[in-house]
């Protein structure tokens, strides 16, 4: 591991960009599009600062062919997904269907990340873990693996859709219900839980709703309820009288109160803000200036997730300083990310551990609000975790059953000098300039002819990935 600035937080240098700049940022000149230009260029950093968030990591191939398309032409690739997406998918759920028969959750983690690692949607299974950050359920408390895939199918289904499906199927869900005891709720005991995540979690934020809200929207859900495993409506548990929930008075049911929900301003300032978080900057405390054209946008086009993902991935701003490398890679992202860029393959059970243990295991995340994200990602043990799980990867790890060919990816068009191995490397897993302080011992690393080969690559990698600029995104 080089000794430089890989001992730095990764995190001091996302907090400390562009943190105080939001105010000045003029709104009409951040949602336009993307225009390259002498200033800008249409780039390879630019092209894989775009995969970073739009599809976990670019292959090299992916950004020979971005740069050549041009910005808006690989969004619109990326929010369609390749050709074999359909036949990709199909053959994915004939796989998930043989290891249901387990019920065993854990098995279904490990075939989701396979599904990220390979996907030809990279986008599409992007914004699938998004949502399951957002609407987060654990199945350490549902149990059954089977509900676990039928919310995740219900995320990846409307995950570029409208909002508004999203957020009545999720509501519906058995594995939601189970989640937040909305099965124990009877007109007579009112349950409180899923009308609070409701608004403060899924829809309105703190601040936009009051006690009494979440009281009245509890007995609007009443009545809904599983039976052997699926959602039903008791009409004989649901309390029917008057309700007024955020100054609406009806004899509201559950669907009502999710149909005053999506009416709320509120509620698309709160998407837009959360998706900025994801998909720009978290760095970036965006003003109400920033935030109120989109979220206007999103509500006069019935929540359409697509056109404000599109809107985001294509502007400007996206491709400033203020976004780039401006949020923390969570786990999943830093394990699929190198395994996408190169174009690696390794066990996904054992990976799913490895994960875990950095903090981030699929399908159990930690509690209603999900993941938090930003720093809490790093301390001093999970870059050591990070680093290892690296080298896990790169040098065949007989555990995960690491297949990856780096001398391919160092020697290709004919690169074998030290140097010009550690320029390519960089430029595919880093995209960006390294110090001379960094990029000399890093070549003296490619440089060293003792042993194996295909360590000494390794060595090379794993010093790369553990620089802090690379747990950015």
């Amino acid at each position: 591991m080089i000794a430089t600035a890989s001992n730095k937080a990764a995190s001091g240098k996302a907090a400390s960009n562009e943190a105080s700049t939001a105010d000045t940022i003029d709104p009409a000149w951040a949602w336009a599009a993307f225009e390259p230009d002498a200033a800008a260029a249409w780039d390879r950093p630019r092209v894989a600062h775009l995969y970073r968030r739009a599809g976990f990591a670019a292959s090299w191939k992916q950004l020979d062919e971005a740069v050549a398309a041009g910005c808006q032409a690989t969004v619109e690739r990326l929010l369609a997904g390749e050709p074999a997406s359909d036949s990709f998918y199909q053959q994915a759920q004939r796989s998930a269907e043989s290891l249901l028969a387990t019920g065993n959750p854990a098995q279904l983690a490990a075939w989701w990340l396979n599904v990220m690692l390979h996907s030809p949607h990279p986008l599409l299974e992007k914004l699938t873990l998004f949502w399951h950050g957002h609407f987060a359920t654990s199945a350490a408390k549902v149990t059954d693996a089977r509900m676990m895939y039928v919310q995740n199918a219900i995320l990846r289904k409307h995950a570029l859709g409208r909002f508004g499906a999203l957020l009545g199927e999720v509501s519906k869900d058995p594995a939601m219900l189970i989640w937040l005891d909305a099965t124990t709720n009877h007109k007579a005991h009112p349950n409180e839980n899923f009308a609070r995540e409701v608004m403060e979690l899924f829809c309105l934020g703190l601040g936009n709703y009051s006690e009494h809200d979440i009281k009245e929207a509890a007995r609007a859900f009443t009545g809904w309820e599983l039976r052997q495993g699926e959602f039903r409506r008791n009409v004989g548990q649901h309390d029917d009288g008057e309700k007024t929930v955020l100054s609406q008075t009806g004899r509201w049911t559950g669907d009502d109160v999710l149909r005053i929900l999506l009416a709320q301003p509120a509620t698309a300032r709160f998407l837009v803000r959360k998706l900025f978080r994801h998909l720009v900057s978290e760095t970036l405390d965006p003003p109400a200036a920033l935030i109120d054209p989109l979220a206007e946008g999103l509500r006069q086009r019935e929540y359409d997730l697509s056109w404000l993902v599109r809107t985001l991935l294509s502007s400007r701003l996206f491709y400033s300083p203020h976004a780039m490398r401006q949020r923390i890679k969570s786990p999943v992202e830093l394990g699929i990310g190198l395994l996408r860029s190169l174009e690696a393959s390794v066990n996904c059970y054992a990976l799913a551990d490895d994960l875990r243990d950095l903090g981030q295991a699929v399908l159990f995340p930690p509690n209603v609000k999900g993941w938090d994200g930003g720093t809490a990602w790093i301390s001093s043990s999970t870059l050591v975790g990070r680093a290892n799980l690296v080298w896990a990867v790169v040098s065949g790890n007989a555990r995960l059953k690491s297949r990856v060919n780096l001398r391919r990816l160092a020697a290709f068009d004919g690169v074998d000098q030290p140097a010009e191995v550690v320029s390519r490397l960089t430029e595919l897993l880093l995209s960006a300039p390294l110090p001379d302080e960094v990029r000399i011992p890093l070549t003296a690393v490619a440089a060293d002819r003792n042993g194996d080969d295909r360590l000494r690559l390794a060595r090379v990698v794993q010093a790369i990935t553990t620089l802090p600029e690379y747990q950015l995104i």
